[in-house]
């Protein structure tokens, strides 16, 4: 019942999602066209980011967030460093995909958000936001990238898609699409408390270490969602996330410096970015609370006396558009 419920509430249709795909390569060859014109231009390549680039979107509500996200890397010696103000940085590369975007579009098309320049597509309707990643010529497109709280964190979006990657073609395709059904869930949990803080991000990298490690001695059960649903919740409910959470892909462990964050989970790429730095203590709890409670409802759900009550119990955690079997 969790498929059908993926494929039919959770997953962006194949259409769409080839779609935002089209949109965002459009983008980069517009870019790459542009640069070959002009080979010092400061703003330097596009690399596809986020959810649609991990394939680990959901369909959007109304009025959530960008269809695709890109990162753009600047030049950081053309616009002051990576300490540059960035307000001005958005202003900067706003100006810029005018240049190389604008010929065809309307200036309402693009819109400066607190960490990106969105770029509305008229033709399809998509959304597209383009985040600046300072670039000072480092491999494996390392840079430093402009977050939505606005600070600049050294990263590679290209190594998390590797990240992803490797974890996905050993567990196969299950994988993402547990990643999504948990960011179902979160979503919603969010929508009963505005105050419960979870970034899907986070979510990833707990499936991640689940699948690396396991849990209670038992791996993660990529093919058994309710059974993966309730290892993940476990986790998050038994550890009260006071563990830190490490991964060895692209630094050694040992790299990474103690320190005293209530969550302390690390950016596969950058020892020095605690992905939770920003997290109290009080969300530590109420995220706690969340998953314990999640929890009752999946375990619940499997020993259910009728498909009607484990039906409802899915209700509660993925919203009253889950409809069973």
């Amino acid at each position: 019942m969790l498929v059908t419920h993926a494929e039919n509430k959770v997953n962006v249709p194949a259409d769409d999602a080839a779609k935002r795909r089209t949109q965002v390569n459009y983008l980069r060859s517009r870019l790459e066209t542009h640069i070959a014109a002009h080979p010092d231009y400061d703003l330097v390549k596009l690399r596809a980011s986020g959810s649609t680039a991990k394939h680990t979107a959901i369909r959007r509500r109304r009025g959530e967030g960008s269809d695709a996200d890109v990162a753009a890397y600047v030049r950081a010696s053309s616009v002051g460093g990576v300490d540059v103000e960035v307000s001005g940085l958005l202003d900067w590369l706003k100006d810029r995909c005018v240049e190389v975007y604008g010929a065809a579009k309307d200036a309402e098309d693009f819109v400066i958000s607190d960490h990106a320049v969105g770029i509305t597509l008229r033709g399809s309707g998509l959304k597209i936001d383009v985040a600046p990643v300072l670039y000072e010529d480092e491999s494996d497109d390392r840079g430093h990238l402009v977050t939505r709280q606005g600070d600049k964190v050294l990263t590679s979006v290209t190594l998390h898609l590797t990240f992803i990657r490797t974890r996905r073609n050993a567990a196969g395709p299950n994988y993402r699409e547990l990643i999504r059904l948990l960011k179902a869930w979160i979503r919603e949990a969010k929508r009963n408390d505005d105050q419960l803080r979870c970034k899907s991000f986070l979510l990833e990298l707990i499936v991640a270490h689940l699948w690396d490690n396991g849990w209670n001695g038992e791996g993660l059960a990529v093919n058994n969602y309710p059974r993966a649903f309730e290892q993940v919740l476990s986790y998050i409910a038994r550890t009260e996330l006071t563990a830190p959470v490490v991964f060895a892909d692209f630094y050694a462990p040992s790299e990474v410096k103690s320190i005293s964050d209530p969550i302390q989970v690390w950016d596969p790429v950058n020892p020095d970015n605690n992905v939770t730095r920003t997290y109290t203590d009080a969300d530590r709890q109420r995220l706690v609370k969340t998953a314990t409670s999640a929890l009752e409802d999946v375990v619940w759900a499997a020993h259910a006396p009728t498909k009607g009550d484990a039906n409802e119990a899915w209700r509660n955690l993925l919203g009253p558009a889950f409809e069973g079997a």
